[in-house]
């Protein structure tokens, strides 16, 4: 009985982990998941919201769109 339970315990990790492996998001987190993704290792995503890995939740406005392509600049875009 207990070898029983071991083998269906098994089966239930090894199923869980093809599922993880699956559902798994290869990119970085601030990226859409069908940006490329490169080894460079200053990782700087396109401005915009559809380069955003979550999307925004309310309407995209001239002045998100110019605090995003400024970024990481140092001084704020004109559009405040």
């Amino acid at each position: 009985m207990g070898l029983i339970r071991l083998a269906a315990l098994g089966v239930l990790g090894f199923v869980g982990y093809k599922y993880m492996e699956k559902s798994k998001n290869n990119g970085r987190a601030a990226f859409a998941n069908d940006h490329p993704v490169d080894d460079n290792f200053a990782q700087v995503r396109d401005a915009g919201p559809e380069a955003m890995g979550d999307k925004p939740r309310r309407e995209w406005t001239a002045a998100d769109q110019a605090s995003d392509e400024s970024f990481p600049a140092s001084d704020p875009p004109s559009t405040y």
